[in-house]
């Protein structure tokens, strides 16, 4: 039966280039009239192939559509092909994380005491323990201050210790990217703000005044453990360098403008959240040493503890935001429960992939890391559809998912796409991949996996470039577009 619906909205503008050379009897202009009764024959739907061919990408690309009730594949393109999934990776992280501790784990950060405070002095020493929360930030130190300050808390006698050693040290995610992005810090135990500093420069004259901040929404203390020098020079734009602990960073003037701030990570997170928390103890007269880090396991009386939002909350957050550090902790705290802690995130990475193989339904998924910030992770279109549908069609995963607006053949968004899309994006230079699931018209729901990558580009962009390539955001454009008219042709082709 012909259902009234706007043409526009079905077919979130299959683009008008491909109606004249791919398909006989196509609409000459583009499609985008006020609503009105459309036929849906064969002949105005083009083929993944013709879209393929429009979009020029190049590489390689590999898609799978199936029913999300039964399995059943509706089309598919490279299917078993294994490519590098970005930030796909983290809705196998929270299925991962949330099977192995469960939708309400929270993580614990905590303050222990190793003898008994008297007179307002602790007898022994002070030790922050984390407990992997990947969402620790300057507000929850400060709420852990005040409950020491509401216990009489003033000194301590022996040292002030932090402890990140519950999960594995990495100095970087993903050491082939450039030492000063934000989204590629440093993972321990113990961590804060994402493991980032706030670096803001202001003109002051003919030079800058230049901070760095442990900043969150309500608190900017000031940190010693980075520091910036600005530099007379035109590139790099950054240097860093491991100044005996200290983060030391150096930027050339010529890129400062007239001011600015960008969040610059943070290498040494123990140390960078036991110095926020001393300053935080130090505003409410307690008077804290520096702090020191200690793998050995202390054992003592806790005077203060932090939860983290149940697991449920932060992986949604994590898959709407797409925050690397977090998929990272969630991952390797899934590993942890499962056995003894992994030693790297490769090897945690590796557990992950074991597990989706075996519980979920894959062949010949391998992950480095779990945030998919790796280019040398593969998983094929199939085995991710697989897990999905695993993961169940109406189970937490798709709720957890971001609601993903349908882009035109312009790349311009649908608000009244008369299909819905639940998805995770993943995006590095020259990778593009998405992958959730899909509401027809009909109600009909499906599971797709699209999954596109350029390795050759990728491999040859020179190090200076690495940040922002030539083509790359008009390559990532090209896919976003191909995707989403892959998505509006199923939604046509197995939906109405």
């Amino acid at each position: 039966m012909v259902k009234a619906i706007s043409r526009r909205a079905l077919l979130g503008g299959l683009g008008a280039s491909l109606a004249s050379p791919v398909f006989a009897n196509a609409p000459e202009r583009s499609i985008r009239p006020a609503p009105k009764l459309l036929d849906f024959s064969e002949r105005l739907i083009p083929s993944a192939d013709a879209l393929i061919a429009d979009a020029n990408l190049g590489g390689k690309i590999g898609f799978v559509v199936a029913e999300a009730k039964t399995g059943l594949i509706l089309e598919a393109h490279s299917p078993v092909l294994p490519l590098p999934p970005a930030s796909v990776a983290k809705a196998i992280t929270a299925v991962y994380g949330i099977s192995s501790l469960g939708l309400e784990h929270s993580f614990e950060t905590r303050v222990i005491a190793t003898g008994p405070v008297e007179a307002g002095v602790v007898q022994g020493d002070l030790v922050l323990v984390g407990g992997g929360d990947p969402t620790l930030d300057t507000n929850a130190l400060a709420a852990l201050v005040k409950s020491l300050k509401q216990k009489n808390v003033m000194t301590i006698k022996g040292d002030f210790i932090v402890d990140g050693h519950g999960l594995p040290y990495q100095r970087m995610i993903d050491p082939g990217q450039p030492d000063h992005l934000g989204y590629n810090p440093a993972v321990s135990g113990l961590n804060l703000n994402y493991n980032r500093v706030h670096f803001e420069w202001k003109r002051a004259g003919e030079d800058f005044d230049v901070s760095m901040e442990a900043r969150s929404d309500q608190l900017r203390p000031a940190v010693k453990m980075a520091q910036m020098q600005i530099i007379d020079r035109k590139v790099p734009i950054y240097t860093y360098e491991d100044a005996k602990g200290i983060d030391y960073w150096t930027v050339a003037r010529g890129a400062l403008g007239k001011g600015g701030s960008r969040w610059l990570p943070v290498r040494r997170p123990d140390i960078y959240t036991g110095e926020v928390f001393q300053i935080l103890a130090r505003g409410e007269g307690i008077r804290l040493p520096s702090p020191k880090a200690r793998s050995d396991r202390l054992e003592g009386t806790i005077l203060a503890s932090h939860r983290s939002r149940p697991l449920r909350d932060v992986a949604q957050g994590m898959l709407k935001y797409s925050t690397n550090l977090t998929a990272e902790l969630i991952g390797l705290s899934a590993s942890a429960s499962r056995g003894s802690v992994p030693g790297s995130l490769m090897e945690s990475g590796a557990a992950m992939a074991d597990w989706m193989n075996s519980e979920l339904g894959a062949r010949r998924a391998f992950f480095q890391d779990h945030s998919g910030l790796s280019d040398q992770s593969r998983v094929s279109a199939n085995d991710m559809v697989k897990a999905l549908a695993s993961a169940g069609p109406n189970g937490y995963l798709r709720e957890l998912m971001k609601d993903v607006t349908p882009l035109d053949e312009m790349g311009r968004p649908i608000n009244d796409a008369a299909y819905s899309i639940k998805a995770k994006t993943g995006t590095l230079n020259f990778v593009s991949t998405l992958a959730g699931y899909l509401t027809a018209p009909d109600g009909r729901p499906l599971i797709f996996a699209i999954f596109t990558a350029d390795m050759e580009r990728r491999a040859a962009i020179p190090k200076a470039e690495r940040e922002r390539p030539k083509g790359a955001k008009g390559w990532s454009r090209r896919s976003r577009v191909l995707q989403h008219q892959l998505l509006s042709r199923w939604a046509l082709e197995y939906g109405t």
